[in-house]
């Protein structure tokens, strides 16, 4: 493919990921993705790759479903059998690169490569853009916050 400069492009439904799944409020959707082949300066292989999603997830703050819009683009060295240290080769490569280890057969999965992009790209705690904190809408008491202070016993027992 690289050879040949191939390029794809597609669409896979956000149902189709059983990976990713666990990770979103429900699997309506999809994501468009367009794969290209080719050699860098250095004639090494590459692959990139690009991924628009809308990906649907549960705000850790309201509790809402609400989408959240991803879009991925990456550069991979398509490496067949790393023998030696992966920092080395990656030392070797153009920056923005990462090491891409193909299986022993020199196939590539787009699918699951799409999916891998998409899990990296989920937050860890989801926040729907505009929330707020919920400290503006219930703010801690002063004599709970005095409660709370680790350090009220030591303020105490400095005045003694």
């Amino acid at each position: 493919m690289a050879a040949a400069r191939r390029s794809f492009d597609g669409r896979l439904p956000l149902a189709s990921m059983a990976r990713l799944r666990d990770l979103l409020a429900d699997t309506e959707g999809e994501a468009r993705f367009a794969l290209e082949f080719g050699h860098d300066a250095l004639q090494v292989p590459f692959a990139e790759l690009r991924v628009d999603a809308d990906l649907p997830l549960i705000c850790q703050r309201s509790l809402q479903r609400f989408l959240q819009p991803v879009t991925v683009s990456q550069r991979f060295a398509l490496v067949r059998g790393i023998d030696g240290d992966e920092e080395d080769i990656e030392a070797s490569l153009l920056p923005d690169y990462e090491v891409l280890q193909l299986a022993e057969d020199g196939m590539l999965r787009p699918a699951a490569l799409v999916e891998d992009e998409l899990i990296l790209a989920v937050p860890l705690v989801p926040t729907m853009p505009g929330s707020e904190s919920v400290e503006r809408d219930w703010p801690v008491p002063p004599e709970e916050e005095a409660l709370a202070n680790p350090f009220a016993a030591l303020a105490s027992l400095k005045k003694t």
